[in-house]
């Protein structure tokens, strides 16, 4: 990945001491730091004679220019709030080569046109800033920038940017990174490709939730592309309803493609794949492409079987049954195949997949019509991290091989038609999901659970577990309707501190709801409906901020009283 660097002499501020700061510079960043509210005191080390030492500005330490402005807070992953107006004082810094304004709040402003009047600049990242109104065309004139990062931040962000042409990406003809992620490119009056077809350097280009719907298809076979370094293209979240063009697949140096969620439909030629062979990672989710699982597997297992590391096809139309080089793929990292595929996934398909430490299978409930089928003794080549098969016929006996898994973070069993006990050892890894919805489980639970994990979800629904309600502290979201659990529910619930989400309905729980209920302080929802219980409704749900869903219906409560949600 290309990464934006400046010329300054020293990455570390505390070398830049030099010659010291020079005084009109020093003047500059202060009117700069007049304009930005500043509520987390961020700035306040803009102090002293020596501005080389203030946070987030560097100094060249030969001749005590400033270079390099980064005030991106990395200790929060969202804005610190910083934000105002940008004075044009900047203008002064002569030198700068990277400016750094990201994860900002400046609350809707429009980026100011004289930010495209910097000579020197080569790294300018407002991606996450809040900023609105349209992109100033006038950044097309910093001919020397690399690296350009304007995403427009979150897709549900209420402030919007927009572009309504890309001709000026034509003046940064050195640009490596360009990132216009969640900009609004709907407006834009040109074809999108021609004007990044100019920018022969580029190594990533991010174009996504852009709303973009031409993907455009040219008449000429081989059209002339000019991306012949491009690694990295993001198009994904747009809405192009249309088949892939050819002139896609013949960018040889494609590293990463993501087209998820682009509303892409049709078939994928066997033969567009093959010039890919330097593909680490391919999106293709959450689309309509409607390929047979052969051809477009056995493809990329010749073109891409040694470079391969991420490929997703979850959510598409593919169908067919899945081809024996699927398990080709020596480095094969995160593997998704949610669709509606045919026949059996045996141990051949895994073959060779040593790397493998995510794995998706799932279909809708309706549509079970491939069987997972592997030896009991099967030692998978893989160590993986995250397993996920839905809505497959597994096996009537809980899978074994999981106990090989030493890594494993994450288990999603969901009606698998497993009808079996869970086997003590599955209690004893530390994992923080765990999902073994809707099969014929059966047996008790241990009283007590131990995982490391701050955050953990259980989700044992709709089986015939037996016993009593379970005391797991360290869960948070616990799922376990529609079960025949008995007895009352523990007086010690209330120590139950970690716990978001309770569902025990559909069960056979009988006696009183303990008042204790009312410490779990970040409780926010609970549903205990359909079950036996009886005596007076607790009163104190007003201790719980966070609660805003709860039914108790369907209980022999008495004393029904409007429960006043906080």
């Amino acid at each position: 990945m290309f990464v934006g660097a400046t010329t300054t002499n020293s990455t570390d501020t505390d070398l830049n001491k030099g010659q010291g700061c020079i005084k009109g510079e020093r003047k500059a960043l202060l009117e700069f730091k007049h304009g930005l509210e500043d509520p987390s005191g961020w700035l306040s080390s803009w102090v002293g004679p020596d501005c080389c030492k203030w946070r987030g500005v560097d100094c060249n330490n030969q001749t005590g220019n400033v270079v390099k402005i980064d005030l991106r807070n990395r200790d929060f992953p969202y804005s610190d709030g910083l934000g105002g107006e940008i004075s044009d004082s900047l203008l002064h810094l002569k030198h700068l080569n990277h400016l750094d304004l990201s994860f900002k709040d400046f609350q809707g402003i429009r980026i100011p046109n004289f930010l495209g009047s910097f000579e020197r600049l080569r790294y300018l990242n407002l991606s996450n800033a809040e900023f609105g109104g349209t992109i100033p065309p006038h950044l097309g004139n910093s001919s020397r920038l690399r690296y350009l990062d304007l995403n427009g931040g979150y897709p549900y962000n209420s402030l919007t940017i927009g572009i309504y042409n890309l001709n000026w990406l034509s003046g940064l003809p050195f640009l490596k990174y360009l990132d216009l992620g969640n900009a609004n490119l709907s407006k834009e009056t040109t074809n999108w490709i021609q004007p990044v077809n100019m920018l022969p350097s580029l190594l990533e280009l991010y174009f996504s939730g852009c709303e973009i719907s031409d993907f455009p298809h040219y008449s000429d076979p081989n059209p002339f592309v000019n991306l012949t370094s491009l690694q990295i293209l993001d198009l994904s979240s747009n809405n192009f309803n249309t088949t892939l063009p050819g002139w896609l697949f013949n960018i040889t140096t494609l590293r990463d493609l993501y087209l998820h969620h682009g509303a892409i439909k049709g078939l994928i030629p066997y033969a567009n794949l093959q010039s890919l062979g330097n593909l680490g990672t391919l999106d293709l989710s959450y689309n309509g492409i409607a390929s047979e699982g052969i051809e477009l597997v056995n493809g990329l297992s010749i073109c891409c079987n040694n470079s391969l590391e991420e490929l997703y096809l979850g959510h598409n139309r593919l169908s067919g049954q899945l081809p024996d080089s699927l398990g080709s793929f020596n480095n094969l990292r995160s593997l998704d195949l949610r669709n509606s595929w045919e026949g059996v996934m045996s141990e051949i398909h895994f073959r060779n997949l040593t790397h493998l430490e995510d794995f998706s299978l799932s279909l809708s409930p309706k549509k079970q019509s491939l069987r997972f089928h592997v030896r009991p003794e099967w030692i998978p080549p893989f160590n993986s991290k995250n397993i996920d098969i839905s809505n497959y016929d597994v096996s009537p006996k809980f899978p074994s091989w999981l106990k090989t898994q030493k890594r494993l973070e994450s288990i999603v069993l969901e009606n698998v038609g497993v009808s079996d006990t869970i086997p003590e050892w599955l209690w004893k890894l530390d994992i923080d999901f765990l999902d073994l919805s809707r099969n014929q489980l059966y047996g008790k639970l241990p009283n007590i659970l131990s995982v490391r994990s701050s955050e953990v979800l259980v989700d044992l629904s709709f089986n015939r577990l037996v016993g009593l309600h379970p005391l797991w502290f360290n869960v948070t979201w616990l799922f376990l309707g529609n079960n025949l659990f008995s007895g009352p529910i523990p007086l010690e619930i209330g120590k139950l501190s970690s716990l978001k989400v309770l569902d025990v309905s559909d069960n056979l729980l009988n006696g009183i709801i303990p008042t204790s209920i009312s410490k779990i302080k970040y409780l926010s929802v609970i549903d205990l409906s359909n079950n036996h219980l009886s005596g007076k409704i607790p009163k104190n749900w007003n201790n719980l901020h966070q609660l805003y869903a709860i039914d108790l219906s369907k209980n022999k409560l008495f004393e029904l009283h409007a429960v006043v949600l906080p």
